[in-house]
């Protein structure tokens, strides 16, 4: 298992920071969360950057790490700028970048209200499905045409191609167990699931993550080297107890964990330096 570390939009050269610290204390992935604007009661008023601006300043202040997004709602974004700053970060981070891609959660993320986006849930699941496959075909470094309902490209190159092969690895929202969301998540390299009419208080179980491996299993068509990401938050200051909480997700199937800490800036360094909860 792998272990990586959540850090909110903040300031982008105090996000650099906590990355840099991130690796130096063992951990193996620095996320972002990515919002236009937080529509969350009690975070409306979060300082929010740019979510490539902070990870262009991770991709330089860090050396192994891997740097991604968790999570993205590409819904909003055109393919074709998209798969350029991917590109882009995958080239500065020398191959480290991974893109986890969501519809978008529309109830908490006030950006989607404020500035017009698709809300139907249809429609959503179209244009991501659209932009993956845009985004993908990009990435070849080869002329691309593609023709949907919501985008065309037409002989369309982008150079050069990220440094990953076959591309910049791509996590997908799946939730658990709606078909058509867990059939989009396992054609590509990762899923990261969501239980279906979840409470906003629900924590992820072990016994969850076991029938979405089970899924991940008997549906994959392409080869191994699928991932399975759990998170949550482990106690602090116990390497044993926060050990004891991920080695369920771990031993049903989990590739990653993903630490999440929403207790501000303080509580988020000392989760940082007090290293990843590892299962030995």
């Amino acid at each position: 298992m792998k272990y990586g570390i959540e850090i909110q939009g903040g300031e982008p050269r105090k996000v650099g920071e906590l990355a840099r610290e991130a690796e130096e204390a063992g951990w193996d992935g620095v996320f972002i969360a990515d919002a236009l604007a937080m529509g969350v009661k009690g975070y409306e008023e979060m300082p929010w950057f740019d979510t490539q601006v902070a990870l262009a300043v991770i991709a330089m202040r860090t050396e192994r790490i891997k740097i991604g997004t968790l999570i993205m709602a590409i819904t909003r974004r055109r393919p074709w700028k998209l798969a350029r700053e991917m590109m882009s970060l995958d080239q500065l981070s020398r191959g480290r970048m991974i893109l986890g891609v969501g519809l978008g959660a529309a109830e908490d993320d006030g950006g989607f209200f404020k500035v017009g986006e698709a809300m139907d849930l249809k429609v959503r699941a179209e244009i991501m499905d659209e932009t993956l496959a845009v985004v993908t075909g990009l990435w070849s470094g080869k002329p691309f045409t593609f023709s949907g309902k919501h985008y065309r490209v037409d002989e369309m190159s982008m150079v050069p191609p990220p440094v990953q092969k076959p591309r910049i690895p791509i996590w997908a929202v799946g939730v658990w167990p709606k078909e058509k969301s867990m059939q989009r998540a396992v054609r590509w390299d990762g899923i990261i699931p969501q239980k279906y009419k979840a409470s906003p208080g629900d924590t992820a179980r072990p016994e969850d993550t076991r029938e979405v491996a089970l899924y991940a299993r008997k549906n994959r068509k392409a080869g191994s080297g699928f991932d399975i990401v759990a998170g949550g938050s482990t106690p602090a200051r116990s390497r044993k107890k926060a050990a004891d909480k991920v080695r369920p997700f771990a031993e049903a199937g989990a590739t990653w964990w993903i630490e999440s800490v929403w207790s501000g800036e303080t509580k988020l360094r000392a989760r940082i330096k007090e290293g990843p909860p590892r299962v030995e």
